[in-house]
């Protein structure tokens, strides 16, 4: 591919044409940098190979670009050599001009403009100040009641009405359904049996998918669902919800939030402000209710619950399940049927093992279940440990770590400097005493409930001997 270059490129007679682009948030597309106003060019130009590609008819765009990804939308011009895609309008060129950002609403806008310019309306109905519908598909309905409202119809028994003022409606897929009621709204739904109602002010729906419903209620909220039968839901003001895999469900209701369900029967539910929630696995859930929370379930029927202020958790593994309720805590169960949680300030928990269970309560802990049947191992500084299953191990290696081991058969070891161990009747206990050099001076073996060890106390090691703490 020709490098490409950015310049103003001369006048000549070749055709212009007036398209429509999506960027992601930083206005890149395809890893390319843009710049709003400028002109670029390339030497070859085919659909889908190389060039610069933009849609015709605006709605194409949320194909390529989802508005839940937090996606810009831009109106510009090509030239020069130009090459049309067969299975949409998309346009590659080997010329192209960024013009000015238009958004969702600008979208649907042109949307209506470029169907009513090219239809002849059938069944229209137009009854607010300066409102604008055209229903061209068979037995399709549009309806346009609000103040400069657009209602385009353009599926086969479609229905569209925008009853706010300013709102934009279009269904274009068959049996599509789309309502803007609120102000400047804007719904969109191009696949087939879909429904898109944007109610919130500045709300932007679209459901692109086969079956597929979005609902944008909150202010300036953006849903998108665009897999089959998905539902997206952005409640929340500025909320963003996206649905891209086979009857997923994405629910953004905190301000801010952002919730995506990418995966087959996938849930994300954003409930905190400027929570991030991710469901990418098979049957994922994953739920981020804390403040700036992030939880992201990408294994098969994982789940992830971020509630704790700025929390992440994170499930990879298959039946995975990881909460982070404490404050920037973050747990992340990556094995299979691992489970991870961090419920103290700062505390990390990570359970990579079949069947682990990593558990870190304490301030600045870090606990991690690598084994099977459970192990947790907290090797921060005042990090904490906790096994309480059965054949459980805990192992604090941190400076002032604490282990401590409450299931059956279980084994609790702290290794590092001032360490600690407690443990049920029957369990196992190990205690490294080291130097202010950390060089180790005396190591204890014991079982709680014999030899004077009494169960569930506390226990370091000084001058050899182990001394309740």
């Amino acid at each position: 591919m020709a490098t490409r270059k950015k310049k103003e490129a001369p006048k000549d007679a070749a055709e212009v044409i007036q398209t429509f682009k999506g960027f992601d948030k930083n206005l890149k597309c395809r890893d390319f940098q843009y710049v709003a106003g400028q002109t670029y060019t390339e030497d070859k130009a085919e659909a889908c190979k190389s060039g610069f590609h933009a849609c015709e008819y605006p709605l194409d765009v949320l194909g390529y670009y989802p508005p839940g990804d937090g996606s810009r939308y831009f109106l510009v011009e090509q030239s020069g050599t130009l090459a049309r895609h067969s299975d949409d309008s998309k346009v590659a060129s080997t010329k192209i001009k960024v013009g000015l950002e238009i958004g969702i609403p600008g979208l649907v806008k042109a949307a209506i403009e470029y169907t009513t310019s090219r239809a002849k309306p059938e069944g229209e109905q137009a009854t607010g100040t300066q409102g604008a519908a055209s229903a061209t598909g068979y037995q399709g309905a549009a309806s346009a009641t609000g103040y400069q409202g657009a209602a385009s119809a353009t599926g086969d028994q479609g229905a569209a009405s925008a009853t706010g003022t300013r709102g934009a409606a279009s269904a274009t897929g068959d049996q599509g359904a789309a309502s803007a009621t609120g102000y400047q709204g804007a719904a969109s739904a191009t696949g087939d049996q879909g429904a898109a109602s944007a109610t919130g002010t500045r709300g932007a729906a679209s459901a692109t998918g086969d079956q597929g419903a979005a609902s944008a209620t909150g202010y300036q909220g953006a849903a998108s669902a665009t897999g089959y039968q998905g539902a997206a839901s952005a409640t929340g003001d500025q909320g963003a919800a996206s649905a891209t895999g086979t009857r997923g469900a994405a629910s953004a209701t905190g301000d801010q939030g952002a919730a995506s369900a990418t995966g087959y029967q996938g849930a994300a539910s954003a409930t905190g402000d400027q929570g991030a929630a991710s469901a990418t696995g098979t049957r994922g859930a994953a739920s981020a209710t804390g403040d700036q929370g992030a939880a992201s379930a990408t294994g098969d029927q994982g789940a992830a619950s971020a509630t704790g202020y700025q929390g992440a958790a994170s499930a990879t593994g298959d039946q995975g399940a990881a909460s982070a309720t404490g404050t920037r805590g973050a747990a992340s169960a990556t094995g299979d049927q691992g489970a991870a949680s961090a419920t103290g300030y700062q505390g990390a928990a990570s359970a990579t093992g079949d069947q682990g269970a990593a558990s870190a309560t304490g301030d600045q802990g870090a606990a991690s279940a690598t084994g099977t049947r459970g192990a947790a191992s907290a090797t921060g500084t005042r990090g904490a440990a906790s096994a309480t299953g059965t054949r459980g191990a805990a192992s604090a290696t941190g400076d002032q770590g604490a282990a401590s081991a409450t299931g059956d058969q279980g084994a609790a070891s702290a290794t590092g400097y001032a360490g600690k161990v407690s443990g049920a009747d029957g369990n196992a206990l190990f205690l490294v005493e080291r130097d202010d050099d950390y060089n180790i001076i005396a190591v204890w073996a014991g079982i709680a409930g014999t030899d004077g060890i009494k169960p569930n106390v506390w226990y370091v090691l000084r001058s050899g001997k182990p001394v309740e703490a």
